[in-house]
This record gives structure tokens, C-alpha cells and sequence, in this order.
């Protein structure tokens, strides 16, 4: 008799911690895309001061940063600083998921044989998009 509520009692625990493996996998589901959103690559003179500000003070480390004022979204991402010039940044992917606006960057050094800048650089990206009330979520 013991040996049946044994089973059942393991099947149980069984079901419970796959259900619980399961609710896990629908948080990397909730950054499925809903649509691509429109950005403009602002240029240096362009970015708002305080952005500017907070970037410049960011530039040497690897960094995140997003700023809202009444009409935009601003979306910085930096790469830190690089042995030299010649780095270019891609968009690869800039969209609205259900609950979030998700953005994809890519560093690209420079290429073997290119001319660059032996000085140390550090390219960084800044994207404006229209007012967004969601979470910025960086790839």
C-alpha cells in the first residue's frame, strides 16, 4: 500500500517541477516582437546636454542609458573604450515587444588591413525614437 502513495506522491513532485521549468520560459517569451519601431541615429551635436552629460562621464566602461524628455525617447548604448578607431555600431534589431521596447547592437572592429586611428576610441550609439512609456530592454 505504501509503495502506490510513493508513486503517486514522486509523480506529483515530477508534474510540480515541470509546470514551475515551464512559468520560467514564458519571461523569454514576453520579448516576442510585436512591430519594428522608427529611430533616427542622432548625430553628437545633436544629443541632449544632460544625456550628453551622463554619457561623457560613462564613455571608458561599457554602458546602457536611456533619456526621456516631452517629445523622444533616447536610447545610448557605449562599448567602452577600444584599443583604436575604425569601430562602427549596427542596429540590428529595434522593436516593441509586449511589454517592452527591445533594442540589438552590434560592434564591428575595423578591418584587417583598414586604416584607423592608433588612438584609443570609444564608440558609442545614441537612437531617438517617439515617446515610449515601456521599459528599455538592451540584447
Amino acid at each position: 500500500m505504501q509503495v502506490k502513495k510513493s508513486k503517486g506522491f514522486q509523480l506529483i513532485c515530477v508534474l510540480l517541477l515541470v509546470s514551475v521549468l515551464l512559468s520560467g520560459c514564458t519571461i523569454l517569451q514576453s520579448q516576442k516582437k510585436v512591430q519594428d519601431l522608427e529611430f533616427t541615429v542622432v548625430r553628437p551635436e545633436e544629443i541632449p546636454e544632460t544625456l550628453k552629460s551622463r554619457i561623457e562621464s560613462k564613455l571608458e566602461e561599457k554602458f546602457t542609458l536611456t533619456y526621456r524628455d516631452s517629445e523622444y525617447l533616447y536610447i545610448a548604448r557605449g562599448y567602452g573604450q577600444q584599443e583604436t578607431g575604425g569601430y562602427c555600431i549596427t542596429v540590428d534589431q529595434c522593436y516593441l515587444s509586449e511589454n517592452a521596447v527591445c533594442i540589438k547592437t552590434t560592434l564591428t572592429g575595423p578591418q584587417p588591413g583598414e586604416e584607423v586611428s592608433t588612438a584609443p576610441s570609444c564608440p558609442y550609439i545614441v537612437l531617438k525614437l517617439e515617446q515610449r512609456d515601456e521599459e528599455v530592454v538592451f540584447e
